[in-house]
């Protein structure tokens, strides 16, 4: 940490090491408030955002006193986005696709086509209210679909493209998405179960028993499980990142038409999802899932945190009107698509309704939102929809993303690309 004066102005810079060790204060800070909030409970609000928040305010307060002003180094938040874009990867076997039947892979291909969706309705909206095309993307999938981590990781890699307040757009538009998933969820479905009169009864073929069994089977018993997994996901992140820039360095001659850029954690991402399949065949290596959970805690925690401390509020002042209409009408698309879309394709019966109240949940904001959605209903008419919680938690927060993050990515480039 240093600090100097410049022109009558003291500024403050926070080494990466020092940064690091404010982000887990300040994550820590979050999940105390948390605890004592229950609005930020009930909404499902990130530890991370709410400390990073906190720090965001404060470094805005600072801002605009022009005295001062306040510089975090965010090195070591890289890795952290690598180590946790590996995680998700690892928790990508498709054999689990077998698991859902028929019913997951037509929810999945809902939640991939939402996706698009997003992006291009936000590019869309984004030239039709005088926004740059990235920011209706970051406004999309990014930060509704994809949530906070999302938003914190393809921010910055639009800004470096040239897109001016795309990380701002992205975290303030997933924050929106976390409470408006978490409200309009439950209405929806409680509306299409007494609109529609449905039979108040559930599948009842045990696939969420069996999965919670299998998911739950598996205990830390010693610090070498936790130590075993930590190596495996190192050794793919390098992997990956290696995928990442030999991708990027061939682009430059394959499509001379355009500077197409391939973040590291995609190339992380992708490499996980490939070893997780062929492991799941081969038997390489024993995969310890709660090893590999709290590896994702930890650098989600951390690399979130990161950055979000390090936002620039004041970049949203000029686009707080087009950026409110952009999600309020992104709002409304994806509650027509539940209704009119995904409902009827599901079956129209009571475990399709949960599910659309799971859809609204992290088709705006976060898996825990849909499992709160779901959960709220579920006690409301008092059945249990195994089928949804099995199909939703497994779709909205993995097998999303190997749709999903390529397509943000070719939409980033695209659109943002000089």
């Amino acid at each position: 940490m240093s600090w100097e004066t410049v022109d009558g102005v003291f500024k403050l810079s926070f080494d990466p090491l020092f940064t690091t060790a404010v982000a887990a204060v300040l994550f820590i800070l979050g999940v105390t408030l948390r605890r004592h909030i229950t609005f930020l409970t009930r909404f499902c609000i990130p530890a991370a955002v709410i400390g990073g928040l906190i720090m965001a305010f404060i470094a805005l307060g600072i801002h605009h006193q022009g005295g001062a002003s306040v510089s975090f180094n965010t090195a070591l938040q890289t890795p952290m986005m690598l180590a946790f874009f590996t995680t998700v990867g690892i928790g990508g076997s498709l054999s689990l696709l077998k698991r859902g039947g028929w019913a997951l892979i037509i929810y999945l291909l809902a939640c991939w086509g939402l996706a698009a969706f997003q992006n291009a309705f936000g590019v869309s909206l984004a030239r039709v209210l005088g926004l740059h095309p990235a920011l209706g993307v970051m406004a999309g999938a990014v930060s509704l679909e994809g949530g906070h981590g999302a938003a914190a990781a393809f921010g910055p890699t639009a800004e470096g493209l040239g897109v001016v307040g795309a990380q701002a757009v992205a975290i303030a538009s997933a924050t929106y998405g976390l409470i408006a998933g978490g409200l309009l969820g439950g209405p929806v479905a409680s509306w299409l179960i007494n609109s529609k009169k449905l039979e108040l009864a559930a599948s009842q073929d045990g696939l969420y028993k069996e999965h919670q069994e299998a998911s739950g089977a598996a205990t830390l018993t010693d610090s070498f499980d936790l130590f075993r997994m930590l190596a495996l996901v190192l050794v793919i992140m390098a992997i990956g990142n290696l995928v990442s820039n030999w991708f990027n360095g061939q682009a430059k001659n394959v499509w001379q038409w355009k500077n197409f850029s391939l973040p590291g954690y995609v190339g992380a991402m992708f490499v996980a999802v490939i070893f997780r399949n062929l492991n799941d065949g081969l038997k390489i290596v024993k995969i310890h899932d709660r090893a590999v959970d709290l590896i994702a805690d930890i650098s989600i925690g951390l690399f979130l945190t990161m950055a979000m401390m390090s936002l620039r509020i004041w970049d949203l002042y000029d686009l707080a009107i087009p950026l409110i209409v952009t999600l309020l009408l992104q709002t409304a698309a994806i509650a027509l698509l539940a209704v009119f879309v995904l409902f009827p394709i599901l079956g129209r019966d009571y475990d399709a309704a949960v599910m659309c109240a799971g859809f609204m949940g992290h088709g705006l904001g976060a898996t825990p939102n849909a499992v709160s959605n779901m959960s709220a209903v579920c006690q409301r008419y008092e059945v249990m929809s195994y089928k949804a919680f099995l199909i939703v938690p497994l779709c909205g927060a993995v097998l999303i993303d190997l749709v999903a993050i390529p397509n943000i990515v070719w939409f980033i480039n695209y659109f943002a690309a000089p």
